[in-house]
């Protein structure tokens, strides 16, 4: 996993290092990523036209020295200062000794790639006044935009967006990853991210936010002495009369997290198992039987009944993952979860979160860090970025996007996967993130060949679990 941090704790390790470090050596290496993330990105370099945004602090004089860099190899560089009285003197120099010119934005002229150096991690709130020319410059260019650290007018630890900011094709994060990289609007303004590492490992806190990887997946797997009830149950109460697919998604997904067995509570049996033969049927919780864990809410319906089986499902001591109509049904009986023994998941999107716990406002990882406190549950706030915030403040990221899983009927199948993760013996914040990257990436799968609707999702999940197995087999990660 890779490690996110607040800017704070970033710029507290800066300082310690930079007190190690002759003057200018921390921005000579930034510079030189700028640099080679730049060549990289045009594929050549001799000829090419750079264009570089300049702001006041470090990024304008990181931007300033890969100009001159660049400059050396032959590239033209214009730069154009957002404030030329307070332009990072050195960097300024260097650009004009390696034959760079100085321009004012009415003669910045076309460009193969454009250097956002315009704010760093400093910056709060919208861009000032001043630099927003610069930032609808970059918007209407038709030219690449490559931003130093993060893209200007992105909040660097809520991902929020305030007023024109920049969107750029790549991003080189200096040092540490920051949260607004990787989460709500700042993730589709940060384009392919290249992380460089400076050195402020060592100096850095043990974080409380991470950054999932495929390697960090596992797929459960039978041992020699399993046998179906060792490998785990997982229960599926969902469905009605009027939304039958719902069962069948949920209980679909829930045959592939590694459990031994599936047991289906609900109105949908003869569906489900006509779907699905394998799956031991019920008409209510009470008369499922034992299980390691219950998937509760997809379809499930606001009638008494309904009610009746999330009750059911919450008082039991197994864990519990709540979705869809058991989270609306939830929001008036939050109750239900105090004193709970067993593990409790909460996988809201944000209009049922709004429900549940108020706004999720700007800073989706506080907001979901909170309603997890406030409940003792892991909560999945469901979303492009989806984050999983567990009771004791630890979040985990999904890095892999998959817009094609707006569809109906997405979720049904996230709910029954992190529910078989959770029987099978994974840790809940774990079981909540790995099943969020493996749906997602499912999602990438499926869209590959076409339109998706939830359906197709099974069969993705399906190769992606085999694929991960195989590699984990095979002793490959990536």
């Amino acid at each position: 996993m890779q490690g996110v941090w607040p800017v704070s704790e970033i710029r507290s390790a800066e300082g310690q290092l930079l007190a190690g470090l002759p003057d200018g050596a921390l921005m000579a290496r930034a510079a030189r990523a700028v640099t080679v993330e730049t060549v990289g990105m045009l594929g050549f370099s001799y000829g090419a036209r750079v264009v570089l945004l300049v702001g006041p602090g470090d990024n304008g004089g990181d931007a300033l020295y890969a100009g001159a860099e660049l400059s050396r190899r032959g590239v033209a560089v214009a730069a154009v200062l957002a404030d030329p009285d307070r332009v990072h003197a050195g960097g300024l120099a260097a650009l004009r000794a390696a034959g760079g010119r100085q321009v004012p934005l009415a003669d910045a002229g076309p460009a193969d790639l454009v250097i956002d150096g315009l704010l760093g991690i400093g910056a709060r709130g919208p861009v000032r006044e001043a630099l927003v020319p610069l930032v609808r410059w970059s918007l209407d260019s038709p030219a690449p935009v490559l931003s130093v650290d993060i893209p200007s007018g992105v909040d660097p630890d809520t991902g929020a967006v305030s007023g024109p900011a920049v969107r750029a094709a790549a991003t080189v994060c200096m040092g540490a990853l920051k949260a607004g990289l990787l989460v709500g609007q700042g993730r589709l303004h940060t384009g392919r991210l290249r992380l460089v590492d400076l050195g402020l490992g060592p100096l850095l806190p043990e974080p409380r936010l991470l950054r999932l990887e495929r390697a960090d997946l596992q797929a459960p797997v039978p041992g020699p002495d399993d046998d179906k009830y060792t490998r785990g149950v997982v229960g599926v109460a969902a469905g009605s009369q009027a939304y039958p697919g719902a069962a069948q998604l949920c209980v679909g997904s829930a045959r592939l997290g590694g459990v031994g067995a599936v047991r289906y509570a609900g109105h949908a049996a003869a569906e489900v198992v006509r779907r699905w033969p394998e799956v031991i049927v019920s008409d209510t919780v009470a008369g499922a039987g034992r299980v390691q864990a219950w998937v509760v809410g997809p379809g499930l319906g606001d009638t008494a009944a309904a009610v009746e089986s999330l009750e059911q499902v919450l008082a039991s001591d197994a864990g519990v993952v709540v979705d869809a109509d058991g989270l609306n049904l939830l929001a008036g009986r939050r109750q239900l979860l105090d004193g709970r023994s067993g593990a409790t998941v909460l996988t809201p999107h944000d209009r049922e979160f709004e429900r549940l716990f108020g706004e999720v406002g700007a800073d989706r990882v506080a907001a979901a860090r909170r309603a997890a406190r406030d409940t003792g549950a892991t909560v999945l706030l469901k979303g492009f970025a989806t984050v999983v915030a567990e009771p004791s403040g630890r979040c985990y990221l999904n890095p892999v996007a998959a817009p094609a899983l707006a569809t109906a009927g997405s979720g049904d199948v996230l709910a029954g996967l992190i529910g078989s993760l959770l029987a099978a013996g994974v840790e809940p914040g774990l079981a909540a993130a790995a099943g969020a990257y493996l749906h997602a990436a499912a999602g990438v799968r499926a869209a590959a060949t076409g339109p998706v609707a939830a359906g197709d999702l099974i069969a993705a999940l399906r190769a992606e679990i085999s694929a991960l197995a195989s590699d984990r087999a095979s002793g490959l990660t990536d």
